[in-house]
This record gives structure tokens, sequence and C-alpha cells, in this order.
């Protein structure tokens, strides 16, 4: 399933970022964007762990002066060996 998080900017446009959400071992949700390396968040429930990412892209926008290079999202693959 793909989900990208759709921000909207002060002049109305909106730009849209990738994320790859995990559930670890303690049961909590671990999202990391593809387009801004070192933008991580996590939360016990997808609900907050939504918020708090949303949150995690606006902080490091403000931070980081440089636009994100965009990318095309193909997939995900689990490789059993």
């Amino acid at each position: 399933m793909k989900k990208s998080i759709r921000l909207k900017k002060n002049g109305g446009a909106s730009r849209e970022f990738n994320a790859v959400v995990e559930k670890d071992v303690e049961g909590y949700y671990v999202a990391s964007v593809l387009e801004l390396p070192g933008c991580h968040t996590q939360a016990k429930t997808m609900d907050t762990m939504m918020k708090r990412l949303r949150e995690a892209i606006e902080v490091y926008l403000e931070v980081q002066k440089a636009e994100p290079q965009p990318s095309d999202f193909v997939g995900v693959y689990r490789i059993n060996l």
C-alpha cells in the first residue's frame, strides 16, 4: 500500500513526501521519510505516528534550507533468503 504525506505550503500549494512505516518488536510504528535523509519518527498508534510524521517533516524543512529532491516511489520488497 502506497501512502504519501501531503503538506500545504504558505502559498496554498501542496507537497508530497513518501514514508516507509514499520512496526518494531516493541509494537511501535516507526516511519522514515524517503526524500528527507534522517527524518524519522515513532509512536504507539498509527494516528499519533501520522501526526508526528507531519511535524517531523515540517521541522526538517524549517531547519534544512535546501529544497528536497523529489523521488518517484516504486515499491518496497521483502526478500527471503
